[in-house]
């Protein structure tokens, strides 16, 4: 058998349309490659982490190409104004400094991210004719912007010191199972860890198994399926479709978005829990929540800890009064909308959030007896769900027209008579559903009782596992690769 180099060595390089992502199968041979270099250079200190950060900047050039180049830049231009605001003698050097910072790293996220959408509402107010800039959003970007605006205003706080060695901080910017889609870490839990040495016991090794294979089965079995055989076909155009259809690929929706997103952040986790860092949970089995204000504390947690610590803390919180409070909710929600993206849909679905949890804090503070009980949280769950399913339909569409469009087929064009036809059609979907939303609501704790009671298997028992889990992923998986959802963002 000849070997042909060139096409070999053209899996090294990076392909716009092959992304390494962690449901790829590149991505199996570059994780042990890790793996090994990383066991053999456990305990050499400096030498790990440069090693570590190389694996880590070649992951986001085989995800990113060029734009691998933005993350040394972030890093360069905040580990240097970092230093200089802890070292300012003055509180208005100190501020211009960290004014700037803010500047820069929002300037850069604006540019990519949010430029034509200026150039519409110019448009729409002015009658402006500027055309649309072709501009690529960068991977990642918003998730490592906020990771360098929390340190620099961490460190503008003095509520930490900033590292001394660039390679310590472009390590913490650049680790990459949490570089492209999270979660946002905090340089104060994450930076102590670096050069702490590395004692991995054997629940660091099956939560770290445990994380990636289910995190792995949530992406690519069941959010996948779902999307490819439901979802994408209803809401690529909603009026082609009875209400029956449209209200299950909402439903749909909301289980694919979790488990894509979760399913990521877990392998993250697990990956690093591998390699002795510990990275905060970024999802609690969201779904489980009785309120919107309980849900957001649930579903992307290290985003909505973010946005509280940064925007509504410093806005005033619930320091200046009801009225402000909730105005404070509203904005923060709405900014936190934008950060998703350039379009009016997702400014909208963080406004009905912000309204939400508005609303929510109202009438816990008007009728604060009416939250206790088995019923009354049951009811919470039903309510909750269904309005952040609302949400789902304006975060998924990329119109208002497409959104109603939804709605109204869910409205006014849902029969149940049509259950028999849409149920045969659609079985193999609805039992994935089935199978995402049971597994959804099983109790939280049972992941810790099958963590610890895994940790006593042989070797041999746990690679058997995860060969058995990757077995089922590769039979099971689409034959059409699905994009991460939280990759756009």
């Amino acid at each position: 058998m000849t070997i042909d180099w060139e096409k070999l060595g053209h899996q090294f390089l990076y392909d716009k349309a092959n992304p390494l992502l962690f449901n790829s199968s590149f991505f199996l041979f570059y994780l042990l490659l890790f793996l090994l270099v990383f066991r053999i250079l456990q305990r050499t200190g400096t030498l790990r982490i440069v090693a570590v950060t190389l694996f880590s900047l070649y992951f986001f050039y085989k995800a990113s190409g060029v734009y691998v180049l933005l993350v040394l830049v972030a890093a360069i231009v905040d580990f240097n104004l970092s230093n200089l605001i802890h070292n300012a003698t003055t509180d208005f050097r100190r501020k211009a400094l960290l004014v700037f910072s803010v500047v820069i790293n929002l300037g850069l996220l604006a540019y990519f991210k949010y430029t034509n959408l200026l150039i519409d509402l110019y448009n729409a107010v002015l009658t402006g004719t500027v055309q649309p800039v072709d501009v690529y959003l960068p991977i990642g970007i918003s998730f490592y912007t906020f990771e360098n605006l929390s340190y620099t205003i961490d460190v503008y706080r003095r509520q930490f010191v900033p590292v001394k060695r660039f390679i310590d901080y472009l390590f913490f910017l650049s680790f990459f199972p949490k570089l492209m889609m999270g979660p946002i870490v905090r340089a104060a839990d994450f930076i102590p860890q670096i050069r702490k040495e590395i004692t991995l016991t054997a629940h660091d090794v099956s939560k770290g198994l445990f994380l990636i294979l289910t995190g792995l089965f949530k992406k690519v079995v069941i959010s996948d399926f779902i999307y490819l055989n439901l979802v994408q076909y209803v809401f690529d155009d909603p009026l082609r479709h009875t209400g029956m259809e449209s209200l299950f690929a909402v439903y749909g929706y909301a289980m694919v978005i979790y488990c894509d997103f979760s399913g990521y952040s877990d392998m993250a986790i697990g990956i690093a829990k591998w390699i002795g860092i510990d990275i905060n949970i970024n999802f609690l089995a969201p779904y489980q929540s009785a309120s919107i204000t309980e849900f957001w504390r649930r579903w992307h947690i290290s985003l909505s800890s973010w946005l509280r610590d940064y925007l509504y803390i410093p806005l005033g919180g619930n320091r200046r009064g009801e009225v402000r409070t909730y105005l404070n909710l509203f904005i923060t929600m709405l900014l936190g909308g934008l950060w998703h993206g350039a379009s009016l849909n997702f400014i909208f679905w963080g406004a009905l959030h912000g309204v939400a949890l508005a609303f929510h804090k109202l009438w816990k503070a008007a009728y604060p007896s009416h939250f206790s009980g088995r019923l009354t949280r049951i009811a919470g769950i039903f309510i909750t769900f269904h309005f952040v399913c609302l949400c789902w339909i304006f975060f998924k569409c990329t119109t208002f027209t497409d959104s109603f469009n939804m709605i109204h087929q869910i409205v006014f064009n849902f029969y149940a008579e049509g259950w028999t036809l849409f149920s045969t059609n659609y079985s193999e979907v609805l039992l994935v559903m089935l199978l995402g939303f049971v597994l959804h609501f099983l109790p939280i704790r049972w992941n810790e009782i099958i963590i610890n009671y895994s940790e006593k298997w042989h070797w041999l028992v746990k690679a058997s596992v995860a060969t058995a889990v990757i077995i089922i992923v590769i039979v099971l998986k689409q034959a059409d690769p699905v994009m991460p959802v939280y990759l756009q963002f």
